[in-house]
């Protein structure tokens, strides 16, 4: 007799259906030659035989808010050095002052997020404070608050906005901005959900991990980053569709993302996947085929 693991556990089953969605998704990506900017770089990095730049540390948020879930996105503006005119989450790299965060912090310690993203507690504080630092500055949304149960309820005022200029400028560290309005980060509102290399290919490159976290009640969403055009917030689903259609173009970190997503009927259920997920580096490998390049994986 054959059992099913996943039988009368609606979680795992939910995770099932979301891996095989994820599955069929970088199947198809496999399947469709690179296109645009993307190919001409990986085709002649390819021709002529380029060397692979060091990855720099970088943080994505995947916000999500329910009916849904749906996901917040961008569309980076095309004068962007790194994926011009590409649909992404908030993210960026990692700021050299972000580690600086770690006696503004609750939740889970440096340590277990250090083991959850497999690297240093010193390096997991500033991957976490990255995040959500650079959620801020391109959303508006904080995940942040005066107490360890609790988030700001509001960041639309003159007086945060003049805070997220600083913080996007680099007049004001995310340490400094912490303590200066007396808040803790709230590492246990985020989910480690994906760790994503750049291909070898591109000029620049980064080591991102990805995270989850749910719009805190009472924020909103603002269009204020600018290094994007277009924000909406958009059923995974429906992106991965607009993708396909060419409606959309993604790189293949947000499109996979989108793809596992929208097996997950609300935030929560989301969110539950996330706290005991195994979250693994995925590097996608260059092949070219007559005259066309692919990327290979995860």
């Amino acid at each position: 007799m054959t059992v099913n693991p996943s039988a009368g556990d609606p979680h795992m089953a939910a995770r099932e259906v979301a891996l095989k969605a994820a599955r069929e998704a970088a199947r198809g990506l496999r399947a469709r030659p690179l296109a645009g900017r993307l190919a001409e770089v990986a085709l002649a990095w390819h021709r002529e035989g380029g060397t692979a730049p060091e990855p720099r540390p970088a943080a994505t948020v995947i916000l999500l808010r329910d009916p849904g879930p749906q996901v917040y996105l961008l569309r980076r503006t095309a004068s962007m050095a790194f994926a011009a005119g590409m649909t992404v989450f908030p993210g960026g790299r990692v700021d050299p002052s972000d580690s600086a965060v770690a006696d503004a912090w609750t939740g889970p310690s440096p340590e277990e997020f250090g083991t959850r993203l497999g690297c240093t507690p010193e390096l997991a504080v500033a991957y976490v404070a990255a995040a959500v630092r650079e959620t801020f500055e391109e959303s508006g949304v904080l995940l942040a608050g005066p107490s360890a149960d609790s988030v700001v309820a509001d960041t639309t005022g003159a007086d945060w906005e003049a805070d997220r200029v600083a913080l996007e400028d680099r007049s004001l560290s995310f340490a400094d901005f912490l303590h200066g309005r007396g808040l803790v980060l709230r590492a246990d509102l985020l989910g480690p959900w994906a760790h994503w290399i750049t291909p070898e290919f591109e000029p620049r490159r980064y080591d991102t991990r990805f995270f989850l976290a749910a719009l805190p009640s009472g924020q909103k969403t603002r269009d204020v980053s600018g290094e994007s055009d277009q924000v909406a917030w958009v059923p995974p689903g429906e992106a991965v569709r607009q993708v396909d259609a060419g409606e959309l173009d993604m790189l293949p970190p947000t499109y996979l993302s989108c793809a596992e997503l929208a097996s997950y009927t609300s935030v929560a259920a989301a969110l539950d996947a996330a706290r005991d997920r195994v979250v693994t580096p995925i590097l996608p490998k260059l092949r070219v085929s007559d005259g066309r390049a692919y990327l290979e994986g995860p």
